[in-house]
Formats: structure tokens, sequence, C-alpha cells
């Protein structure tokens, strides 16, 4: 029997007999994968599930021939799972349903790493991802959070099936329209992954522009980078487009950072890993500000800034508080621009 469970970004877990947790959990042990934490390798979980099976292996025992005999297994992922998410779920119920890794694990594995770092070739049709079509699937869910868990765990499980069955077949799941032709819900979702290109124009009539000098990620100097800020956006592909962006970003390179809002107290900020700089520093800066804020409206300090502090981000990514910042947009943006000493 399988459940499932999901938790806050950034809670800690410790490992416990018949549970998994994935993608959370802030260390990497058996029973536990994550990669958010300063110790990880520079893996995401699904690569990591892949690299190391004895993680799930050494924790819960494989189903066997007999599955009616198999220990009851709980799931634990955070809040609306992502691609890493899903697919971590998927190879660890694959590995303890077949006990070893075999090539197209891997493959998925080493797909979703990509995905996760945001790394996924500019130049390739973003329509023909599955990343972007997973992303379709999930888009514009007008339902409580724990539906939307459950339906992502459905249809995530679901869709990393397909992609499975299709690489064993011999198929590119790289860039690769023709793999989801003749499916509705795939061809569906291919079409408002293209409309969402337009939301995307619509965003950027109303964002800020902005050009940074941000460190480089070999600690050697400092490099110019376009920044692109939106508040609340439509497009669920922002980043995507913002970064293959060569004709509005100034520099014709795409936007290199980007920082986003969704309502008055989350905020993402982040930066493009192909470009080799990073945000390290700012994090502290906002840390030190939320407390600061905190403090002087006797607000409880609750869970800091995420930083990004972790070989596989290497500060690259940067989010708000879990409850919420007690910093407005304007303070947020001061501290981007007094980081990123402004051209």
């Amino acid at each position: 029997m399988t459940q499932y469970a999901f938790a806050p970004y950034g809670e800690r877990f410790e490992p416990e007999p018949g549970r998994l947790v994935l993608d959370v959990g802030m260390k990497t042990v058996p029973g536990v994968i994550d990669h958010h934490h300063p110790d990880a390798e520079p893996e995401c979980a699904a690569s990591l599930v892949v690299k190391y099976p004895g993680l799930v292996l050494d924790h819960l025992k494989p189903a066997g021939p007999d599955e009616a005999n198999a220990e009851t297994v709980t799931f634990v992922t955070h809040r609306l799972p992502d691609f890493d998410a899903l697919a971590s779920i998927f190879l660890a119920q694959k590995l303890l349903e077949t006990g070893r890794v075999d090539a197209i694990m891997d493959k998925i594995g080493a797909y979703t790493k990509l995905v996760d770092s945001a790394s996924l070739p500019k130049t390739i049709d973003l329509s023909g991802t599955p990343y972007a079509i997973l992303r379709a699937l999930f888009a514009g869910a007008k339902k409580s959070e724990d539906e939307v868990n459950a339906d992502r765990v459905a249809e995530g499980l679901k869709f990393m099936r397909f992609l499975y069955a299709r690489t064993a077949e011999g198929r590119d799941i790289l860039e690769n329209r023709a793999l989801f032709a003749g499916v509705d819900r795939y061809e569906r979702a291919i079409v408002k992954v293209e409309r969402d290109y337009q939301e995307y124009l619509d965003d950027l009539i109303r964002a800020r522009k902005i050009v940074l000098s941000l460190p480089t990620t070999d600690g050697r100097g400092r490099k110019v980078v376009d920044g692109l800020l939106v508040a609340n956006p439509r497009s669920f592909l922002l980043k995507e487009w913002a970064g293959r962006d060569r004709s509005e970003a100034p520099g014709g390179r795409g936007f290199g950072f980007l920082m986003t809002s969704f309502g008055p107290g989350r905020y993402i900020l982040g930066v493009n890993p192909a470009l080799g700089v990073n945000l390290r520093g700012l994090g502290t800066i906002l840390n030190d500000r939320e407390h600061q804020r905190r403090a002087a409206a006797g607000r409880p300090p609750g869970l800091p800034w995420y930083e990004g502090n972790c070989p596989f981000f290497n500060y690259r990514i940067i989010d708000s508080p879990q409850d919420g910042t007690s910093l407005t947009r304007d303070d947020i943006v001061a501290a981007v621009l007094e980081f990123g000493r402004p051209i």
C-alpha cells in the first residue's frame, strides 16, 4: 500500500520505518533524500535516487514478486510537488519494484537534473519538452492545496510512467513534440505552452528592467547581467521565456536575473546558471533586514530566507520565508540594487 504526505519547504526529517522522504528533509541518508542542504552533493533528488539506490533500498524492502506482502510505504515530499519531487517518487517506486536501477531510470534522473538546475538548452523548442508540458498540466488549478497536491502526484506519476515507456522504445525525451502526438491531454498542454508565450509578453509590459553586476561563481570578479522584476506573473514559464529573450534584454543575451513576487509576502529571486554568476551574499542582506523589520514589528523570527546554499544551487536562487516576508517590495528591490551595483 502506498500513501503520500506533503511538508512545507525546508522542513527537517529524520528517517522512520515505512516512510521515504524525497526532495525535502534537509539531509541525505537512507530514508531521507534531499539536496537542499550545504552537505549535499550537486545532484537533485531524482538523480540522487538513481546514483545511490541504497538510500532507498537500505531503508525499505523491495516489493518483490508477492506485492501483497509488501509493507505500507508513505512517500513524503514538499507541498506543490514539482518535476524533481515527482520524478524522485516515481524512480524510488520503480526501484522498490525491480530492486535495481536500469538505463531508462538513469536517463530520467539525468533529465530531471537538467530541469531542476534550470539548465535545459535555450535553443530547444520549449513546447516539446516534458518539463514545460508537465508545468502546463499543473497551471491554473482552482482547487484547495490538498486537492492540488493529490492531483499533482496522480498526474505526475502517470506522466513519468509515460516517459519511461517512451524512453524504453528508444525515444528521445529532451525535446520531442512527436513523443506526445496522439495523446489529447498532452497535445492540449503543448498548445497551452505556446499560448503562454503571449502571457510572458504581457508580463514583460508590466515588468521593470534593470542591469546588475553580479559576482561570478568562481569568485574572481563580477559580471554584468540583465534583470527583470515581475509582480504576480501570469506566465507559468516566465523564467524560461525570460532567459531566452535576446530581443528585449538590453545586453542581447536574455535576462540572467529574475525577481518574481506572488502576493505581498512571497518573492523568488534567481539567476541563469549558464551565465556563471550567483547571488551569494544577497540572502544574508535580506535576512539581516528581515530580522530587523520583524524585531521592530514584534513579529516572531520564523524561518529565514532560503539562500540556495547547497552545492546543487550554489547560491543561484533565493526564496522568501515560508510565513511571508516582512519586507516590502521596495525594500527587496533596494537590497538587490545595492548588492548588484547597478550600471
